[in-house]
């Protein structure tokens, strides 16, 4: 019995690469020197023009601290989601807890982080 497996987005799976070693602030060079592989390699990957094997996938997700089910198919875990919830609330008591010239000024830089990355997600 032959069942056709359905290839994975390789366009999208290149974008969440790009979105998050953008958010961790790696050049592709950066990036490829980490996974051992050619920049433009990397590239390839990020503009879904080529496939992986596994182990650059794993190469890419520990270099990247990116979860494999989210990497490949946009899914985030329970644990991982709690995880992010409980950085975000730990966020909000520090940045309450600072004075207010402190508190305004990690405010700015929040917003800024997040205009330069184009997005307000994970």
């Amino acid at each position: 019995m032959n069942k056709k497996r359905e290839p994975y987005d390789k366009i999208a799976v290149g974008e969440r690469i790009r979105h998050k070693r953008i958010q961790l602030g790696l050049s592709q060079d950066e990036l490829a020197v980490r996974i051992n592989r050619a920049t433009k390699y990397c590239s390839d990957i990020e503009r879904g023009m080529c496939g992986m094997s596994i182990e650059t996938m794993l190469a890419i997700a520990r270099a990247l601290d990116m979860n494999l089910d989210y990497m490949m198919f946009g899914e985030i875990s329970e644990t991982e989601r709690e995880w992010q919830q409980k950085d975000a609330m730990t966020l909000i008591h520090i940045i309450e807890k600072a004075p207010a010239s402190q508190r305004n000024y990690a405010i700015r830089l929040l917003k800024l982080f997040i205009a330069a990355t184009g997005t307000s997600s994970t």
